[in-house]
């Protein structure tokens, strides 16, 4: 069906989102060697591809009432390429960290049209199946980049990286531009509803923000200082990139699983309390010796299956003529805790000398997530309406 083909192919250009993000984090040793970077700034610099969010996230939701969908996310995507060539060619420290906020800029229109666009497509029907597909591609996009921009940096230097994400996200802006069809039903404001979010959607989305914030940060950790966590057990760079990337190849094919569990069963609590206690579980294992390799399995399997279950709540939250704008406010919420997060762990390593602070750090984080689920499901159940029912 139409609507399949046009997941799929938002599948393939979302990659270049997560694509971009990781060349910071694995060409870091290259970075550092060049500028002379310690951890901190490392994680700053990792912390600013996330940055323009927390003030933009918003105008840019509330620009979807002027503009398509499709050129939005186009645009994202050619602004995101952009900023890639921009650090790949950067001379000192200053440049590249102009080249990560201006990719930063591109990523928060794609983050926030393509989920947009999938809940129009999906809207009623197997949501959390659709955007469990959709979010994976974050990690399908980094799991390429844990391995391929590790190997580029050791082959070719940190550079490179960059520019392959760059074209990546050139061809994905000009595929969506070119194939992308707009689902017949549109959606218009109903007579009598204000533009903006209704006191009852601020709660709702805010809740959800933060569950989806934390859940993102929590991630980000791993990705960033898992490896850092296995080389100081005595594994290769390589070799610690690619178990913590089996984390993020897992759970393409976990989280679709868990969506479609989601929209057969509903239970949203329930799942995200195991799978956010796995998670809790996989990091604390990952700082025991020898077990790096099953910690990786646990969080890829179990730990991060719920990520399109916590973000469908973003579209369960707020009425559909609304739903832009809701978008922008939960982003807001999302970026204001993954910009945080990184540049804290950073200095958290800077001052202990060890990764383990920035571990347990990840794991408070994957902890928050229950208990902001749990609020957005009391604010539903004490007014429900019609357009935010579900299964619970």
């Amino acid at each position: 069906m139409m609507r399949w083909r046009m997941l799929a192919l938002l599948f393939a250009a979302r990659v270049g989102l997560g694509f971009s993000f990781q060349t910071t984090a694995s060409a870091s040793e290259g970075i550092s060697a060049a500028f002379g970077l310690g951890y901190a700034e490392i994680g700053m610099m990792i912390g600013l591809f996330t940055a323009p969010g927390l003030f933009l996230a918003l105008p840019v939701g509330l620009s979807g009432r002027f503009v398509s969908d499709r050129l939005l996310v186009g645009l994202g995507l050619a602004v995101l390429a952009i900023g890639g060539l921009i650090a790949a060619a950067a001379a000192g420290p200053e440049a590249l960290t102009f080249g990560r906020i201006i990719s930063g800029i591109g990523a928060l229109f794609g983050m926030l049209y393509f989920t947009k666009m999938v809940a129009d497509l999906f809207e009623g029907r197997e949501i959390a199946t659709a955007m469990s597909i959709l979010v994976m591609s974050w990690p399908f996009g980094i799991a390429m980049g844990q391995v391929g921009h590790t190997w580029l940096t050791t082959e070719f230097g940190w550079r490179v990286p960059f520019a392959v994400a760059s074209a990546y996200c050139a061809v994905s802006a000009l595929a969506v531009l070119a194939l992308y069809q707009t689902p017949n039903v549109s959606v218009t404001a109903r007579p009598g509803r204000t533009a903006f979010l209704l006191p009852r959607e601020w709660a709702l989305i805010l809740s959800a923000g933060v569950a989806w914030g934390a859940f993102n940060a929590g991630y980000i950790l791993y990705l960033s200082f898992g490896p850092e966590m296995l080389k100081a057990q005595g594994l290769g760079v390589l070799a610690a990139a690619s178990i913590i990337s089996i984390g993020s190849w897992l759970m393409i094919g976990s989280g679709a699983v868990c969506g479609q569990i989601a929209d057969r069963v509903g239970q949203r609590p329930r799942i995200i309390a195991v799978a956010m206690a796995g998670a809790v579980a996989a990091l604390l294992l990952l700082v025991v010796p020898g077990v790096g390799l099953g910690a990786s399995l646990l969080f890829g399997l179990v730990g991060m299956a719920p990520a399109g279950v916590i973000i469908a709540m973003s579209g369960d939250a707020v009425a559909a003529e609304r739903r832009a704008a809701g978008m922008g406010v939960f982003l807001t919420v999302y970026y204001a805790i993954i910009s945080l997060a990184p540049p804290v762990a950073g200095w958290i390593f800077d001052a202990t000398g060890s990764p383990m602070g920035a571990i347990l750090l990840a794991a408070s984080l994957f902890a928050l997530v229950l208990p902001a689920t749990l609020l957005f499901g009391w604010i539903k159940s004490m007014h429900p309406l019609p357009h935010l029912q579900e299964k619970v």
